[in-house]
Formats: structure tokens, C-alpha cells, sequence
């Protein structure tokens, strides 16, 4: 059978793959049997349609996976998404939750690169006013990596609505005359002028956009593309960064948290109306304080013996924590009771718990994805975890992943830099990755070593509880 060949415009031809993915599957036309090509001349289809071809319908995560890498310069980009697709529509409906499949793993990566190009078009293009007293608009110039630029344009919409601009790229332009946003063709660089007198206006706007917890100037540049860091003075990024301190300090301030005191040596006390003198009462005082973000079915408390010698902590609940109320029992926590199974601890000896007590999540049609946790979300719990191992008293405390780590020492470090023993505070304890960092890997020998290397650190952890973690002797027996 001849290969099927399609061809679409150059660039993110969003309508033009549509319309080829609802003749192709009418057609039941498999990837295999399916050519993609683009061409820079306006023309969709290297062969002849007959008719409008009816509608697919797709999971919602399926559209915003294609909305994003279409926008990826890939030459393969069409060829991936039709397999997704067509796999999606094939009995893998759930295809996106396995960030194994090498497919999958590939489509993350892109829709990755383009988001990444989207943030550093919102957070650094920079316009430039032209034009007389009368006729002012505001011009800027950005050389995106990707295809974003209509995917780019409602965020400037919808910031600078009450003013005429314009935004030139090497791939086309965009237009806003206060009402109305069309697309135009490709500028040059020189079509922009170096500066105005606006200086003062978008330093504020740039400054509103800054991160003030990133103090470093170099870090800050960092971030920004090597094409753009030659627009911003020295005082575009130093003035904001003089005041970081303060506005970090205000933020904190205004963060709503439970209430606390600071102690001499920098720790922060929760205030309780009673203090909890058990983790029956603990476990009272979180169900009745509620999700700290709206959604959660229940309070996901610790699991294990009172006094255990060593306590788990874990980033949050997933799915299946919060509808059955206990830690660790969805898919991530199934590879963990194996892990542990095979390094030789028993589960209903240890104490399993986690930095954040409720399920935050987003909806996606009838499922609801796992959502990461911010800072602020982990200090605010931070009180009852500490509180949680105070009563506990374990030998070992042990964080599986950064939001652990974080909760922990109060500051976000990357786990291959600190893997292993360490100290939080006066409690002794030890650092690995996440049992749901292993199901995110993206083939089977990666995986496999790093499941190695977790029962590895799961049997030095059973030795370090066996042993006088004072000396770091282990007993006869464990010999």
C-alpha cells in the first residue's frame, strides 16, 4: 500500500492538522500508511478531499498535548501527534498517564521546549514606543525557538489591551489596533528601534514580572534567552533584585498561613489552641482545618506504629490516598511495598506519612491529575508534619523527593546533590528519590537502575535503624 501524503502549511497549522486527522481516521488510515509533509506554500492536502469528514473526539489532555507541540519546530511533529492519536482512539485512551512510553516521553519533551518558549516570549519581549504625540503604538521584537506566536498573542491582549502594538518575529508579526489582532509576515530585527523613552515605565512592568526570591543578578540572566539579554541594561535587573529582600519579606507577610511565632533560633512554633498531645488529636486538628486548596475528598494522615524507628515522608496524597484515606497505596505506593519488600523492611513496622496532608489535583474531564504542591502549600503544612515526627520519635526520618526535602529543611535542593544521610535539625535522617520518580522514567533499563539504586538506599536505611546512629556501628546481628 502506497504511503497516504499530507501535507500542511509550514508552521503551527493547527486547523490543517485537524481537518487531515478527521479524513484520516474516517478513513481508518494507520500511522504506518501515512506521510507528513510541510510546505511554505499555503496548501493542506497533497491529495483531493471530498466532503468534511466528521469530528474525532479526543480527551482533553490529548488537545492540549497537540495544542503545544504543534507549535514545535520538529519536522516529526504531525507523524507523533497522528500516532498519539490513533493509539488514543486504539484502546490506550489513558496513553498520556504513562510517561514511560517512549512516545509519550518524547511528546513531554516538546510540549516542554514550546511552554518554556512561551514563558521567556511573556516574561522578556520588550516594546519600544514609536511614532509621534498622536499616533503613539509600541513595537517589540522576539526570535522564538517554536512556532508560539499565535499561541503567544492572548497573553499580550489581554495585558496591554488600552494600547496599540506590534510584534515582530522572524515568523510572522502580530498587530493589535485596540480592538481588532491580526497576523502579518516576518520583520527583521532593525525594524524595531534600540530605545525610547520609556524606559521608566517598563522597568515597573519588568519588575512586576521578576522573581524576587532570585537575588543573583547572574541567576536572573540565566534565565533569559542569549538572544534577548541584550535589551535589558544592567538597571533592568539590578533594581528590582536591590529590593528583593524587602518584597520577598512583604510577600511572606501577606501569606496566609496557621498562626505561628518565631523562635530565637529561626524555627517557626505553631500558636495551637491546644496543642495536640497524640497523633489521634494531631490527626484531629488537620480533618478539621480542611484542604488548604479546595477539592480534596478527606485528610490523608500517617499510617504505621506510634513510635516507629523509621518515618517515610512523602510529597502529598495522589488519586487513590484521598478516595481511600491512607498514604501510599496507588501506583507509586504499590512499586514502594515491593522496594521495600525486597530490602527487607516491613511495611507495618515503619511509619508512612506525608510534607502536604490533602489531595491537590487538576480536573481533566473525569480525572483528576496529580498537581505539584507549591512552596507556600508546604510551609503551611510544614507545622503539622514537624509536630506529626515529634511525637513519633523515630531513629530515622527519611524524605522521598524534594517536596519531602523541603518540607524538612525548608529549602528546595536537588535530590542527586543531596542523596543519602543527612540531618534535619537534631532528628537524624537519610534522602532518596520518590517512589513515583521511578514510574516517570522514560525506558526500561533507566528505570530498572534507578529501582536498583532505591532498594539499595531502602537497605542502607534498614541497616542505619538497626544501628547506634551515634557511632554508626551496626550490631552483630546485622553483620
Amino acid at each position: 500500500m502506497a504511503p497516504h501524503r499530507i501535507t500542511l502549511n509550514d508552521g503551527a497549522d493547527i486547523d490543517g492538522f485537524r481537518q487531515a486527522v478527521r479524513r484520516l481516521i474516517f478513513e481508518e488510515l494507520a500511522p504506518q500508511h501515512v506521510v507528513f509533509a510541510v510546505t511554505k506554500e499555503p496548501d493542506l492536502f497533497g491529495h483531493e478531499v471530498e466532503g468534511e469528514a466528521p469530528a474525532v473526539s479526543l480527551p482533553r489532555a490529548v488537545g492540549e498535548t497537540i495544542g503545544l507541540v504543534i507549535c514545535h519546530r520538529d519536522p516529526e511533529r504531525y507523524t507523533l501527534l497522528y500516532q498519539l492519536v490513533w493509539r488514543v482512539l486504539n484502546g490506550e485512551r489513558e496513553l498520556l498517564e504513562i510517561p514511560s512510553d517512549p512516545l509519550v516521553h518524547r511528546l513531554d519533551l516538546m510540549a516542554h521546549a514550546v511552554r518554556r518558549d512561551l514563558h521567556k516570549m511573556h516574561a522578556f519581549l520588550r516594546f519600544r514606543r514609536v511614532g509621534g504625540e498622536h499616533l503613539e503604538r509600541f513595537v517589540a521584537w522576539f526570535e522564538p525557538d517554536h512556532f508560539i506566536l499565535e499561541a503567544a498573542a492572548p497573553f499580550f491582549v489581554d495585558r496591554f489591551r488600552s494600547i496599540e502594538w506590534s510584534i515582530l518575529t522572524p515568523i510572522g508579526s502580530l498587530h493589535w489596533d485596540r480592538e481588532t489582532l491580526t497576523l502579518g509576515p516576518s520583520a527583521r530585527r532593525e525594524d524595531v528601534p534600540d530605545e525610547d523613552d520609556f524606559e521608566a515605565d517598563w522597568l515597573g512592568y519588568y519588575e512586576s514580572m521578576l522573581n524576587p526570591a532570585r537575588e543573583n543578578p547572574r541567576v536572573v540572566q540565566a534565565e533569559m534567552p542569549e538572544k534577548v539579554r541584550h535589551i535589558f541594561e544592567p538597571a533592568a535587573v539590578t533594581s528590582p533584585i536591590q529590593t528583593a529582600s524587602k518584597r520577598v519579606e512583604q510577600m511572606i507577610e501577606q501569606e496566609s498561613t496557621m498562626p505561628t511565632k518565631r523562635n530565637p533560633d529561626h524555627t517557626v512554633e505553631v500558636m495551637w489552641d491546644e496543642e495536640p498531645k497524640s497523633l489521634r488529636a494531631l490527626n484531629t486538628v488537620i480533618a478539621e482545618a480542611g484542604p488548604l486548596v479546595p477539592g480534596a475528598t478527606q485528610a490523608v494522615f500517617g499510617e504505621g506504629p506510634a513510635h516507629a524507628d523509621i518515618v517515610f515522608v512523602g510529597e502529598q496524597p495522589g488519586d487513590q490516598e484521598d478516595r481511600q484515606g491512607r498514604p501510599f497505596v496507588g501506583p507509586a505506593g504499590r512499586l514502594f511495598d515491593k522496594a521495600l519488600k525486597e530490602a527487607g523492611i516491613d511495611r507495618d513496622k515503619v511509619y508512612l506519612t506525608n510534607a502536604v496532608k490533602h489531595f491537590k489535583f487538576e480536573q481533566r474531564g473525569h480525572r483528576r491529575i496529580h498537581s505539584k504542591p507549591t512552596a507556600g502549600e508546604v510551609k503551611h503544612y510544614r507545622p503539622w508534619l514537624m509536630k506529626e515526627l515529634e511525637l513519633v520519635k523515630p531513629k530515622l526520618v527519611v524524605a522521598l523527593g524534594g517536596t519531602a526535602l523541603l518540607a524538612l529543611t525548608g529549602k528546595s535542593t536537588p535530590i542527586s546533590r543531596s542523596r543519602g544521610r543527612a540531618m534535619f535539625g537534631n532528628m537524624n535522617g537519610y534522602i532518596t528519590v520518590h517512589p513515583s520518580y521511578l514510574l516517570r522514567l522514560p525506558d526500561e533499563e533507566t528505570k530498572r537502575q534507578a529501582y536498583e539504586a532505591f532498594v539499595r538506599d531502602l537497605a542502607h536505611i534498614r541497616d542505619l535503624a538497626k544501628a547506634d546512629l551515634t557511632t554508626g556501628e551496626l550490631p552483630l546481628a546485622a553483620e
